[in-house]
């Protein structure tokens, strides 16, 4: 691991494979580092930089201490510290917040092209219905922290519902270590339905925007009003494909990539 310091003192952590142009991979809400290890082999020609995202290993330990307004701030502020450090301009990827985070943090940094599989925005009509946060924290309130984790993971990864819910996340990588972050979930779950899409985004480096026909149609809608709020970007669905597209078929992304970034 290496680390760097943002400007306001917080600490940055994170991985570097390979020499080539940096690619930096940015996580999303209830992933590790270890997202991204099967996307790896198929970049193998860039320096890929995959930091531990505030939250989930680096931020203050008391949620009193930083708001819902003020999490997506540190956020991007902390992928602008990353792109800085790095050489050259690097490559932004982002899955989910971590796509959010990306595109915001690219109308403020030099980068050469943004890469945002299904950013964490909601739609103008879904945003106003949204209660995930305040259902998520009268859960934590009444002692369910897993239940509360359990309706994120709905919500997000089976929108269409699923048969057994246990047996699913008895295969899944991350749980129950997951459950410890309730409370971060619920914060940054307060900072998507807080943030308004502005009409126009000002990211100067071009950008490709992924969807995938499997995940959860607000995302998919989201995908297209964050494409039309870019100067320079280019929109692609992927048919069969859910939210947790970049692990669940990297080739397919991969392919799709190298696409955008060689033209």
């Amino acid at each position: 691991m290496v680390t760097t310091q943002s400007a306001d003192g917080t600490e940055v952590l994170y991985e570097r494979h390979g020499d080539g142009q940096p690619l930096i991979l940015l996580h999303g809400g209830m992933a590790p580092r270890e997202y991204w290890h099967p996307v790896r082999p198929y970049f193998e020609e860039y320096g890929i930089v995959i930091p531990q995202r505030p939250g989930f290993g680096t931020c203050l330990a008391d949620p009193a201490e930083i708001s819902a307004d003020e999490v997506l701030d540190r956020e991007v502020r902390y992928v602008q510290t990353l792109a800085d450090t790095v050489d050259g301009d690097p490559i932004l990827f982002g899955h989910s917040y971590g796509a959010l985070t990306a595109v915001e943090a690219a109308t403020n940094v030099a980068v050469e092209a943004v890469l945002a599989y299904e950013p964490a925005v909601l739609p103008d009509g879904y945003r106003k219905e949204a209660d995930l946060a305040d259902r998520m924290a009268t859960l934590i309130d009444e002692g369910e922290r897993q239940e509360a984790v359990k309706r994120y993971i709905e919500q997000v990864l089976h929108p269409d519902g699923i048969d057994n819910l246990d047996t699913w996340l008895a295969e899944w990588p991350v749980w129950p270590d997951c459950i410890e972050l309730a409370e971060e979930v619920v914060r940054m779950n307060r900072a998507v339905e807080q943030y308004q899409l502005p009409a126009g985004l000002d990211v100067k480096a071009p950008v490709l925007v992924m969807t995938g026909t499997n995940g959860p149609d607000f995302l998919r809608e989201s995908a297209c009003g964050v494409h039309k709020a870019l100067p320079h970007s280019r929109l692609v669905e992927f048919d069969g494909v859910s939210h947790s597209g970049p692990g669940e078929a990297p080739e397919r992304i991969a392919t799709e990539v190298d696409t955008f970034l060689r033209n």
